[in-house]
């Protein structure tokens, strides 16, 4: 898993940052150590900083958090560069999670698409605008595997695999960097969150994490090594803690696994003040934690100030070294030269260039193809979609004509108000032949209690005067009217993302009824489903004829989603996250293992690994989603069955359009290895392909594997493959595919690789221990 590349070092770069540093006192170095937010930004945690004018005059803050617009930024630059010492230029960053001002759908729903050239295109879009509003760095892409759908910030990664993720990654980093930094169209990705934040126990948002190194390194870290092969400029700690130890302050993740074995030259940020949090997990007071984190790897605190007010006195305490906090400099230096900063710390901010590439119409035309080709058509009985563009709808909902809650999480630059909301995305596509009559139907939720937390940054949960009663007698009287009835429900949009945990993920009670009384009507009834985390649907998938999930699908929503539901886009999405029936099967996903009583099939078996009350499978399996024709496989075929040593071995299917429209089908490739020194999972994503076919048209897909294909991690943490039978699925799910088996022998003379000798380390002992621990990750 190393990376064989080793960095390449700037020979100018360098002369300027070492003379640069040879005029630096010990509290500029701190300072640029030090990143801040204003009171007036968005606050994205407990705690802002005060007096970061003063600050910044005195050389004390190497950068600032969610501000933008050039005006703003313009004037706080001007005080860095022409006010303190040194002119040190600041590095402004944001939380671009999926769009600046122009937003596209969640992530989760970004993944859906499986379409790399497409997301690295919205990577790109966002750069672009949020480089046009003076930000050169931004806090995505989020590459945590998440398996539990409880967690909030589900929404922000790329689902529950690891190849998908490790793709999606590369493609992200690629379309923020490009390849020039210096360049107005980039800005500098920050990967995040190292490491295993999305493991969090009980999907509960911050919580601590116990897995061990073999899974750590088989399905949690590949992505984020993808993402620094990429390219990727910098990292950010994770909250939680790691086998004990906070990731914030860990050794043996921020240096031994990240510098050491993966050769990443670029810097580590904190999360939002988390250095102080680790007082709160238990390793020390505040100036303890700090040396702990500086030591382990961490170079840039995030709004706590650990660093600017302790580090100092650890200095002169030696319990951190001047090397240390000259390296940690450095690397921040480096990224403002790499950035162009010095070069002109106000080339970024251009009032004309912003008026133009914000929010234009070629960008808000992207992001409206993006919604069509996130959504995911989990059911259609009797082909009630796409729907006619005459006739009467009945479109019920209390997103059925929301505004506020299109944008989803993460959303900070994203203008609500000029998002476009189903209603009138119905109206825009449908033209005047339909009728669409319309009733709200029900609250996001009726619970007080749970309205007031959705409704902390903005109040998207309202919940009307009306009793639910009255609002779903008025919406049984509109679909009296109606040929076909349109319900769009799902979660307010701060239901899921950062602090949104969840113990029930099925729709609230308030929709549910509404749901139960519209599905009695008997007419033919569409669900848009609207989340940021996979939702247990086992009723409404009873209820529904069709349901279409459209996540947050932010700017665009209204006019994509309609897209869909009237045939002008053929959907073609695929889960990248199974759905649980309820939450008792969580965590559920695709990649798990045999058990020693496997079930036999999904009925009741005793001493078998089963349920008594549901069956092992979710509802709806990894890699599926439906289309409006339908594609038939053919027999897997391979160009062989005997291989050895480093050959290549070609699976093909022949995929055919057998429906009358034109399509795309993701085509997806799972290995299996029933025969190993270690159990392996029952399948594991390693290709996909996703293609366009007209009615009636045939064409072979052919995926090349080779050995490194077959790698896992056994159990003394070597990565190799081992010789046998391998079985090759394809399909259109992890549940449908076919398969054919070859057998991989190595060559006589090849030796099977052994473990080499490897330091595991912890952070360094808190000053106040005594006790000598084991080191280990």
């Amino acid at each position: 898993m190393a990376n064989d590349t080793p960095p390449k070092t700037d020979p100018k770069m360098k002369a300027f940052i070492d003379g640069l540093m040879a005029q630096m006192t010990l509290d500029e170095k701190i300072g640029q150590l030090n990143l801040v937010a204003n009171p007036s930004s968005v606050i994205t945690g407990a705690v802002v900083n005060m007096a970061t004018d003063k600050k910044i005059r005195q050389g004390l803050v190497g950068g600032m958090i969610n501000e933008w617009t050039p005006e703003k930024l313009y004037n706080i630059q001007k005080i860095a560069v022409e006010k303190s010492r040194l002119h040190i230029p600041l590095l402004f960053g944001e939380d671009v999670i999926h769009g600046h001002k122009t937003v596209f759908p969640i992530p989760l729903a970004l993944s859906c698409s499986w379409d790399m050239e497409m997301i690295k295109k919205t990577a790109h879009i966002a750069a672009t605008e949020a480089a046009a509003d003076g930000v050169k760095w931004v806090f995505s892409p989020m590459v945590d595997i998440a398996r539990d759908p409880r967690w909030g910030r589900i929404a922000e990664g790329s689902g529950e695999d690891t190849h998908l993720g490790e793709r999606i990654a590369e493609a992200m980093v690629k379309g923020y960097q490009g390849d020039d930094l210096s360049r107005v169209d980039t800005v500098m990705a920050c990967v995040k969150h190292f490491a295993l934040y999305g493991a969090a126990e009980g999907g509960r948002e911050y919580n601590t994490v116990d897995m061990s190194e073999q899974k750590m390194r088989e399905t949690y870290l590949p992505p984020f090594l993808a993402a620094i092969k990429a390219g990727a400029g910098s990292l950010m700690a994770a909250f939680n803690d790691v086998n004990g130890v906070p990731a914030t302050m860990h050794k043996g993740l921020l240096t031994d696994i990240l510098r050491k074995e993966w050769g990443f030259d670029g810097f580590v940020v904190t999360d939002y003040t988390g250095i102080n949090e680790m007082t709160a997990h238990g390793v020390g007071d505040l100036k303890t934690v700090s040396a702990l984190a500086l030591k382990a790897g961490s170079d840039m605190d995030m709004v706590g100030e650990g660093f600017l007010t302790t580090l100092k006195q650890s200095l002169a305490e030696g319990k951190v070294t001047q090397q240390e906090i000259d390296q940690a400099c450095r690397r921040i230096l480096e990224a403002k030269y790499k950035l162009g900063l010095f070069a002109d710390p106000y080339k970024f901010f251009n009032k004309q260039r912003a008026a133009q590439e914000i929010m234009s119409p070629a960008n808000r035309q992207a992001a409206r193809e993006t919604v069509a080709r996130s959504c995911v058509l989990l059911k259609n009985k009797d082909n009630v979609l796409p729907l006619k563009k005459t006739g009467t709808i009945a479109l019920i909902g209390p997103l059925a004509a929301d505004k506020k809650n299109m944008l989803g999480t993460w959303a900070w630059a994203g203008d609500a108000d000029k998002a476009i909301p189903v209603s009138d995305g119905i109206k825009n596509v449908a033209g005047n032949g339909l009728t669409v009559l319309y009733a709200k139907g029900a609250n996001i939720t009726d619970d007080k209690e749970l309205a007031e937390k959705a409704n902390f940054f903005d109040k998207t949960a309202s919940i009307d005067s009306r009793t639910p009663a009255q609002m779903i007698l008025e919406a049984l009287a509109v679909a009296k009217k109606a040929d076909v009835i349109v319900a769009v429900v799902g979660e307010a949009r701060d239901m899921s993302g950062e602090c949104s945990s969840r113990t029930d993920i099925g729709i609230p009670e308030s929709q549910r009824n509404l749901i139960k009384a519209l599905a009695a009507t008997g007419k033919p009834l569409v669900l848009v489903v609207m989340s940021g985390r996979p939702l247990t649907l086992e009723k409404e998938n009873e209820q529904a004829s069709s349901i279409l999930m459209s996540w947050f699908g932010g700017t665009e929503s209204g006019n994509g989603i309609a897209d869909v539901l009237f045939g002008d886009y053929n959907p073609s999405g695929k889960l990248t996250t199974s759905f649980p029936r309820n939450v008792g099967q969580i965590p559920v996903y695709h990649a798990h293992k045999s058990t020693g009583r496997p079930a036999p099939s999904d009925d009741f078996k005793k001493f078998t690994s089963v349920y008594m009350d549901a069956p092992n499978k979710p509802l709806y399996p990894f890699g599926y989603g439906m289309s409006y024709t339908n594609f038939s496989y053919g027999p897997v075929k391979l160009d062989k069955t005997a291989l050895k040593g480093d050959e290549t071995l070609k699976a093909s299917v022949t995929l055919t359009n057998t429906g009358a429209r034109a399509g795309e089908e993701v085509v997806q490739l799972y290995i299996n290895d029933p025969v190993a020194s270690c159990t392996r999972p029952v399948k594991e994503l390693k290709g996909f392909q996703k293609v366009l076919l007209q009615p009636g048209e045939k064409k072979e897909i052919t995926f090349e594997i080779t050995p490194e294909d077959l790698k896992f991690y056994n159990a003394d943490l070597v990565r190799d493959w081992e010789p046998g039978d391998f079985n090759f699925h394809i399909g259109s799910s992890s549940e449908n595919t076919k398969a054919a088996k070859a057998r991989w022998e190595r060559p006589a003379d090849a030796a099977p690789k052994k473990a080499a000798a490897r330091k595991r380390s912890t952070p360094e002992k808190p000053v106040q221990q005594k006790v000598v621990r084991k080191k280990t990750l």
